[in-house]
């Protein structure tokens, strides 16, 4: 659980993983079709050109997002750099919610059920 301070002090360390996150999965995202048809192709030796830079990214996505989750923080939306710290408003759950070119100090919760769609300021 967070505070809406500890959540905001931990996002100068946060928005370079999502950045580097965000730019390695518009990579990938080029690559996809290159990689089903590869994956199609396996059993007869297939593979594909700029194999090893697509299974790096993937490693490397994976290694930043298990760094998020081992500060507590829940990646949403890989493209949006969109993430949610859990916290209590009273006595309930909420989401502190914050992404990628907004302020850098978090303004919104939401509801864990309500979503992006159902944020509220702070």
């Amino acid at each position: 659980m967070f505070t809406v301070d500890e959540a905001n002090d931990l996002l100068p360390d946060i928005i370079p993983k999502l950045r580097s996150i965000q730019t390695l999965y518009a990579a990938i995202n080029s690559m996809r079709d290159a990689a089903r048809l590869a994956a199609g192709a396996s059993e007869f030796g297939g593979g594909m050109e700029g194999g090893t830079a697509y299974v790096n990214r993937l490693y490397n996505i994976g290694l930043l997002t298990t760094e998020l989750h081992d500060l507590g923080v829940e990646l949403k939306d890989y493209s949006r750099g969109l993430i949610d710290f859990p916290s209590l408003r009273g006595d309930r759950l909420v989401l502190l919610c914050w992404q990628l070119g907004e302020n850098e100090r978090i303004e919104w919760w939401h509801e864990p059920e309500a979503g992006f769609a159902g944020r509220q300021p702070l």
